[in-house]
């Protein structure tokens, strides 16, 4: 079978996969966040933290609640790595040092996941398991909350209440996160992933160096990693290490993974809003430009006019054999698309626009289809800019699922939208002003800063995949990334809430004539064009300085 038609056939098969849960897990998820009734397990969660479940919330309260919960989240990570060597597990390993601490806790309450570390070599059991892993989970469930609390607003009037942060956040990783990552972690064990808490084992290669291999619970972390689109591998290979990602089952399994839940949660949205041809609207501007990612990655890295390349069938230099061109690609994009950072293959050896292409895919915000939670907020965000730019155009307010959008609406979509640039390009030029970024790179002239754009564009985006030449673990770097992280995460939050709050207090406008139909194809071109044209018009300078110059030198 020649690469291309397995490329295609994979690329097939994962669309149909994603088309058959679409429905039933759309639903599922409505269901989940719009029952009244309370489990026995979640019972006993809000008994010891304290809890109401039934009390609304208006915005500012679900807010706080937001950020009392990352605050605890990162003192606790922070505080277990510093003392990791003072607790069991921990494989006799050191404590993390305190830019590092910082830069890891920011990273995983954020949702980033972006190391600076060797996770086999600097993290013991405890902290893999009893921290990281388990803000694997209620990050992703934070983000799910927030983007339920908007979907509320759309859907609900005349009120402010937004829902209940504690009881969202706890259904989201009792019914179904846990559930869907056991079976998830089941499968990978029996692809042949690791799930042990083993020591570390040291062994002769076959040139008779000695070598330290850790074991440790990698299929259950690497199932949440996943779903929960954060991206933080066990191994510093990530899904490239034998460990994580033995073979062509798991790696199709974790690309599907990474998209399952960002998929579905438009319909979700649409069961919510009341009509899910909404739903279909959004999800198809989420496909169009995700698949037109995969095609342009995947012909760019097959059809490199070097000679090399040609013999091998593609640009295999920093690829994964066991896995080939095509799986790279497609596993490259799902990463950049869904702010997981999960990698099979170093994206610093991709060509410069394919480099570009994953590059813009985070420079979008993560929302074709984005992480778990942010992508549909940020999509509906866009949604919001595009009605805008059509009220512009034919001269009447403009109205999204029966709520105007005036001033004080279209200020904190703007807002939301200007935050992640805003980090994004102030910190590469600080980086790179100040010399930092410049002693950090492997490589000079544009694919150099690339190295650094991209580190501040994975970091402010939420996304924690990097160009593996940058050289993160510094003091400066640590510090900076972390509160890009921090910033990047929580503000727009602030942004969404805010308008949630705005939407819900609103009372229904009638459909007219003249309103503009949100649920036809002609809205989702508008808002695939609005997202495209805003994110070039922003970026265009910064990609031209770094992957477009060396795209097109060649």
């Amino acid at each position: 079978m020649s690469p291309v038609l397995a490329d295609v056939l994979q690329v097939s098969a994962l669309i149909v996969a994603l088309a058959l849960v679409h429905r039933p897990l759309g639903d599922f998820m409505a269901a989940v966040y719009t029952s009244k009734k309370h489990l026995r397990v979640e019972r006993l969660i809000y008994r010891c933290v304290g809890a109401n479940p039934d009390a609304e919330m208006r915005w500012p309260a679900y807010l706080r609640g937001v950020l009392a919960f990352s605050a605890v989240g990162v003192l606790f990570l922070y505080a277990l790595q510093r003392f990791q060597d003072k607790l069991p597990l921990s494989l006799g390993f050191k404590a993390i040092t305190p830019d590092q601490a910082f830069n890891t806790a920011a990273s995983f309450v954020s949702n980033t996941n972006w190391q600076s570390y060797s996770g086999e070599s600097a993290m013991g059991h405890l902290v893999q398991t009893g921290g990281l892993a388990v803000q694997n989970f209620v990050s992703a469930a934070v983000g799910m909350a927030v983007a339920i609390a908007l979907v509320r607003g759309f859907a609900r009037s005349r009120t402010g209440d937004l829902g209940n942060f504690w009881a969202d956040l706890v259904r989201g990783v009792v019914r179904i996160l846990v559930p869907i990552s056991v079976v998830a972690a089941i499968l990978l064990v029996a692809a042949g992933a690791v799930q042990n808490f083993s020591d570390v084992h040291q062994i002769t290669t076959l040139t008779g160096d000695k070598q330290s291999i850790t074991g440790g619970a990698v299929a259950s972390q690497e199932a949440i990693k996943d779903l929960g689109t954060n991206g933080g591998g066990f191994y510093n290979a990530n899904s490239a290490h034998p460990f994580e990602n033995p073979n062509g089952f798991s790696n199709l399994l974790t690309i599907f993974l990474l998209l399952v839940i960002p998929f579905s949660l438009p319909r979700t949205f649409g069961k919510m809003v009341g009509s899910v041809k909404q739903g279909y609207a959004v999800v198809a501007a989420m496909g169009i430009i995700c698949f037109g990612a995969v095609i342009a990655v995947t012909v760019t890295e097959f059809a490199h006019p070097g000679t090399a390349s040609q013999l091998a069938g593609g640009a295999m230099e920093g690829k994964e054999q066991r896995f080939g061109e095509g799986a790279s690609s497609l596993f490259s994009v799902a990463t950049t698309m869904t702010s997981t950072g999960s990698v099979n293959s170093f994206h610093d050896s991709f060509e410069g626009l394919s480099g570009g292409v994953l590059l813009l895919g985070m420079m979008l915000g993560e929302i074709a289809p984005g992480g778990v939670g942010s992508g549909l907020y940020g999509m509906l965000v866009m949604a919001i800019i595009a009605v805008f730019i059509a009220g512009l155009m034919v001269g009447r307010t403009p109205e999204y699922l029966g709520k105007k959008i005036g001033t004080r609406e279209i200020k904190l979509a703007a807002c939301y939208i200007l935050v992640t640039p805003a980090l994004v390009l102030t910190g590469t030029a600080l980086a790179m002003a100040l010399g930092k970024g410049e002693s950090s790179m492997t490589n000079t002239g544009a694919h150099g800063f690339s190295e650094v754009l991209y580190a501040y564009t994975s970091a402010s985006n939420n996304n924690g995949s990097a160009f593996a030449g940058f050289v993160a673990n510094t003091e400066y770097h640590n510090t900076a990334l972390g509160l890009c992280m921090l910033l990047g995460r929580f503000i727009p939050m602030v942004f969404v809430l805010a308008l949630a709050g705005s939407l819900a207090e609103q009372k229904p406008v009638p459909a007219t004539v003249g309103t503009l139909r949100t649920e036809k194809p002609l809205f989702t071109g508008l808002l695939v064009g609005a997202i495209l044209i805003i994110t070039g018009l922003t970026f265009f300078p910064a990609l031209a300085l770094g992957p477009l110059a060396e795209g097109l030198s060649v």
